[in-house]
C-alpha cells in the first residue's frame, strides 16, 4: 500500500496518523498500528480474497516483502492479522472495500 504524504491540505509530518493535518491521508498497517480513529477505511488488496465463502491467500499478489515469502498457511495467518489490525482502528465504524469483485460482493452481503 502506498503512503500518501504532502499535497494540498495534508500535513507534512512524518507521523501523519498523530498530526491534526493527517486526516484524509492513506497509510498502511505499520502507520495505523497503535492508533485509533473515529472512522477507518480499509482497502483489501488481491492478496486476501473470498472464494466460495472462504478466505483464500494469494501471496503472489502481496506487496509486503516481509510476508510474501512465507508458506501459504503462514501467509493466511499474517494477512488476516494485518487486516484485523486495520479493521479495528475505527472506534465508531469502518468502511471496507476490496479490489477483488467477488470479495467486495462478500462485504456487501455481510456488512451493513
Amino acid at each position: 500500500m502506498v503512503v500518501v504524504r504532502g499535497g494540498p491540505g495534508s500535513g507534512k509530518s512524518a507521523i501523519g496518523a498523530s498530526d491534526p493535518d493527517g486526516s484524509g491521508q492513506v497509510g498502511c498497517v505499520y502507520t495505523a498500528q497503535g492508533f485509533e480513529y473515529d472512522w477507518a477505511g480499509v482497502i483489501f488488496g488481491k492478496d486476501l480474497v473470498v472464494r466460495d465463502g472462504r478466505w483464500r491467500p494469494q501471496p503472489n499478489e502481496s506487496h509486503d516483502t516481509s510476508v510474501k515469502r512465507v508458506r501459504a498457511k503462514e501467509f493466511l495467518e499474517l494477512a488476516r492479522n494485518t487486516y484485523k489490525v486495520l479493521m479495528t482502528r475505527g472506534m465508531q465504524g469502518v468502511c471496507l472495500y476490496s479490489e477483488d469483485p467477488e470479495t467486495n460482493g462478500f462485504f456487501h452481503r455481510y456488512c451493513r
